[in-house]
């Protein structure tokens, strides 16, 4: 090849090359920080944007995070806890400082995700050592979760699951009933906590059809919980306002039959 004809090449090649700002920067990390009901101040670290939802701290999570400190005596101390499409992992960390025996906080296996979750971990809870952080996708073997509670019992399991603004995804339902089939301990009183914000209203239906799935897979549905919070998280959409700014919380326990 000629010079001529590697110049036009170098020329041409240039044509097609975006220059360094035609591509949006990434968002950044933030730092949101939750008072916990003690007094405690979190300071939790938000991936800068997910297409998951991990970049925001949802009510749910700050909702549950205040149930499971205010019933620690009986939820939480001494007990073992997983939490599932953990975001920044809030519930999580209550947990472990609320003395948890052992608590595995899980999200999408998405790299981000999962140190963002190990960053909160290390920030807040550095000194304890019985907190794991694992990407994990619903539905799939949870047998890399178990591990760090099993004891080769008919009873293993987790006793508390938290799922916080998990709902939304209705098409995952299934998925998502199944890993808490696989994880939940076989105990009267092991349960799952759900807590979440109908955030598109007229999709209400469709988030609480989850439950209906659930009585057929076994549990009782107890509703424990309507917390009216200050705002709506997202003041633009559209929708009923007072169901866009409500959590509403329920616990999933083994039905008897279930037990046998």
């Amino acid at each position: 090849m000629s010079e001529a004809g590697e110049d036009d090449d170098e020329t041409t090649a240039g044509l097609f090359k975006e220059p360094d700002d035609y591509y949006p920067p990434e968002k950044e990390p933030t730092v949101v920080e939750h008072r916990m009901l003690s007094g405690q101040n979190l300071k939790l670290r938000l991936v800068g944007h997910s297409p998951l939802w991990g970049h925001l701290l949802w009510n749910a999570g700050r909702t549950v995070a205040d149930y499971l400190e205010s019933n620690s005596t009986t939820l939480v101390r001494h007990k073992r806890v997983l939490e599932l499409g953990a975001g920044a992992g809030l519930p999580s960390l209550v947990s472990v400082l609320e003395e948890a025996s052992c608590v595995v906080v899980t999200d999408y296996l998405e790299a981000d995700l999962i140190e963002n979750l190990r960053v909160n971990i290390e920030q807040n809870c550095h000194e304890y050592h019985n907190i794991h952080a694992e990407g994990y996708l619903w539905g799939a073997d949870v047998t890399p979760l178990t591990r760090y509670i099993s004891n080769g019992g008919s009873s293993a399991g987790f006793d508390v699951l938290v799922l916080a603004d998990l709902l939304f995804n209705h098409s995952e339902h299934g998925k998502l009933l199944a890993t808490v089939q696989q994880t939940l301990r076989k105990s009267p009183d092991a349960q799952a906590l759900v807590f979440f914000t109908p955030y598109r209203p007229w999709l209400l239906d469709k988030d609480l059809a989850f439950f209906d799935l659930a009585r057929k897979g076994g549990f009782v549905v107890e509703k424990i919980l309507e917390k009216v919070m200050e705002k709506v998280m997202f003041e633009e959409d559209p929708g009923d306002e007072l169901l866009r700014t409500t959590v509403f919380g329920y616990s999933l326990h083994w039905s008897a039959e279930s037990l046998k």
